[in-house]
């Protein structure tokens, strides 16, 4: 199923404190897209946040799982985990979740040897 322009729209308003977010689709879903980075995955109108070890902790503790799917016959997972339902009612924390997740893409990146990183304001 693609991802809906509604369900796009919505989130894209949600985040609106964090600044400018924009989508793109991608390998029939889309990602959520800051300063260059993307630091979220809509599939199948579900949203999942960029997630590492600093803030991994808070979707096992919601009961979330990492996004993952079917590649050659064998499950591929990427860094990405669903967003709690709840969030959805809490615009203050969902806006400091996906900040998080923000922080995740640009620490990733910086992770990256130099010629690898995107062009971003730091």
């Amino acid at each position: 199923m693609p991802v809906s322009a509604d369900y796009t729209d919505f989130l894209i308003e949600m985040l609106a404190p964090l600044g400018p977010v924009t989508s793109r689709r991608m390998f029939g879903g889309a990602g959520l897209f800051a300063d260059g980075l993307m630091f979220g995955l809509i599939v199948d109108d579900v949203l999942y946040f960029k997630v590492d070890d600093e803030n991994r902790a808070a979707f096992e503790e919601e009961g979330m799982e990492i996004f993952s799917y079917a590649r050659s016959g064998k499950q591929a997972s990427l860094s990405y985990w669903r967003v709690p339902e709840r969030l959805f009612d809490d615009p203050d924390e969902f806006v400091d979740w996906a900040r998080d997740a923000m922080s995740v893409a640009l620490r990733a990146d910086t992770a990256k040897p130099p010629s690898q990183r995107k062009k971003h304001s730091a």
